[in-house]
């Protein structure tokens, strides 16, 4: 069997960490919190639960379920409007569902992974998707990708995750799968996390069959 690959969503098919820093900065500043420096990057690869809580620690005058509900709440709005794929999405998925099991394992919660997947026609190409509130701990645990190799069917050291966070490579390799990095040019990963891939690709472009087929188990 070729390969199995598991995507993240969020920096790798979506181009939402724009979306999500201006949503959440624009909820802590109207709560009462204060965005720090180093925020941005430890939220990336979070759960719901844990950002949630992490949002009321900067001072936001919430408890965290009513913080995720308010944030969760405007980014499908802006989902619905239009889903901002990031160049070559559909089409690297596309390539690589011929003679492959796929799977996503996403920070993002569920109700954004559906209206995502419904919107963008995607949700045909994955035999198992799953969010972090559906597992036990977020990005940078491997838990998310641990339980998507398990609804594969797969075994997760036969996979091949494409990451482009610091979280997000810290877990797929955490979980014993050979990662592909696609960095995001406005979030880079941290170099100690960027050195866990076993390869980098510029775009989704170079995301063929060949490249993934080719990495070394």
């Amino acid at each position: 069997m070729r390969s199995p690959v598991v995507f993240d969503l969020d920096g790798v098919l979506v181009d939402s960490e724009p979306v999500w820093e201006e949503v959440r900065r624009a909820f802590v500043a109207e709560h009462g919190g204060t965005w720090r420096e180093e925020t941005q990057s430890r939220l990336m690869g979070m759960s719901t639960g844990e950002w949630s809580a992490y949002l009321a620690e900067l001072g936001v005058r919430l408890p965290p379920e009513e913080i995720a509900r308010g944030v969760v709440g405007q980014m499908a709005e802006r989902y619905r409007h239009g889903v901002p794929l990031l160049p070559g999405a559909k089409e690297a998925v596309e390539r690589l569902a011929a003679g492959r099991p796929l799977g996503l394992a996403s920070s993002s919660p569920r109700a954004l992974i559906d209206v995502v997947l419904e919107a963008t026609g995607l949700g045909a190409f994955f035999g198992a998707t799953v969010s972090t509130e559906e597992v036990a701990y977020g990005k940078p645990a491997p838990d998310g990708y641990l339980e998507a190799a398990s609804r594969l069917g797969v075994d997760p050291s036969d996979c091949v995750a494409v990451e482009d966070s610091s979280n997000g490579l810290r877990s797929a390799h955490a979980a014993g799968m050979r990662v592909v990095a696609v960095p995001h040019p406005l979030y880079p990963p941290a170099p100690d996390a960027l050195a866990l891939a076993a390869c980098t690709a510029k775009t989704l472009d170079e995301l063929t069959p060949d490249l993934v087929d080719s990495l070394p188990r």
